[in-house]
């Protein structure tokens, strides 16, 4: 299901890599890749924020912010520099060029750490500084429209499986848009929350920085908000 690794040394065929030459990588893909950055432990704990520049220096593109990792992660208060590898990987390197930490990315999905403690590299949402947990999001919820219309109540528990996926229980007076979906289990992937069905029906959320939820933008249909209930 979801696989994240994180901190570790990589081979020297590795380090070459990197060490080649800014310039190979396409300008316009590094400019959608610039910007602020969550470096964060799959498990909930704090992360830091990392700012990825297009200022090429030594080993790839600029990185600023690395001081505030201290704390959260020391490795990575020495990354000095962040680049493509030949096989699509990102790595973050310090500035002799040394690989911190190599993250890689299947379509559809956040960018996970590929060795070591699972780690996300997600687009830094305010001053969000951890991802949510199977744990902290178990409880009440409710699924309503923008302007607050209730449209199901559901249960995100912490039970799994016997894949290992959590499981889930909708309430019986749910529309039909949600109740005809079938919703029984449900997984967190970085900010994202996605509910799936015993189908093959799924239903994806993005967490916004106040801890709700809203549809994600490639759902088809009207938009819809997850929300805790009081006291969930």
């Amino acid at each position: 299901m979801i696989r994240i690794l994180g901190l570790t040394a990589l081979s020297a065929a590795l380090v070459l890599t990197i060490g080649q030459p800014a310039r190979a990588v396409d300008d316009e893909l590094v400019k959608a890749q610039a910007g602020a950055w969550l470096v964060a432990p799959e498990n909930g704990a704090k992360g830091c924020r990392l700012t990825f520049e297009t200022r090429a220096i030594s080993g790839g593109y600029a990185i600023s912010g690395a001081e505030a990792c201290a704390a959260a992660l020391p490795a990575l208060s020495k990354a000095s520099a962040w680049n493509f590898t030949d096989d699509g990987a990102l790595t973050i390197v310090d500035a002799a060029a040394k690989a911190l930490i190599r993250f890689q990315q299947e379509e559809g999905s956040p960018w996970e750490s590929d060795a070591g403690d699972p780690t996300w590299l997600l687009p830094a949402l305010d001053d969000v500084d951890h991802v949510p947990t199977v744990a902290s999001l178990a409880g009440a919820w409710r699924i309503q429209r923008p302007d607050g219309k209730p449209v199901c109540d559901i249960t995100l528990t912490t039970d799994k499986d016997p894949d290992g996926t959590a499981k889930m229980s909708p309430s019986g007076d749910c529309a039909s848009e949600i109740g005809d979906l079938k919703l029984s289990l449900w997984a967190t992937e970085g900010f994202g929350l996605v509910m799936l069905g015993n189908d093959g029906s799924s239903l994806s959320f993005d967490m916004k920085p106040d801890g709700s939820f809203q549809k994600s933008d490639e759902e088809e249909g009207e938009p819809l908000l997850l929300v805790r209930k009081q006291g969930g």
